[in-house]
């Protein structure tokens, strides 16, 4: 899998363009030139639940920052991270 688990946010071509200004009269020889490029995603590798299983995925940063904000909130996030089920029961193991 090339992007994203949750959205499938991949790969996404465009141009880049340079920032120049050119000449009065529209020369096409002087214009700013715009060549193709890839613009990647933020991808990050981390492993999940799911079904009682660890899964390792590849998630967005954008993802990630949903899931983590649902948490803090108190809300059901839409995916389980597996490193912060360890952190929560070490947490409720020291309170108890």
């Amino acid at each position: 899998m090339f992007g994203c688990y949750h959205c499938g946010k991949g790969l996404l071509y465009g141009r880049s363009h340079t920032h120049h200004r050119g000449v009065a009269g529209g020369r096409w020889k002087k214009r700013a030139p715009k060549t193709q490029r890839i613009f990647k995603a933020n991808l990050v590798r981390l492993s999940i639940l799911e079904k009682g299983k660890m899964i390792r995925v590849r998630l967005c940063a954008k993802c990630l920052k949903r899931i983590r904000k649902d948490m803090i909130d108190g809300k059901k996030p839409f995916l389980t991270l597996a490193s912060v089920k360890k952190e929560m029961n070490a947490k409720n193991k020291e309170k108890s």
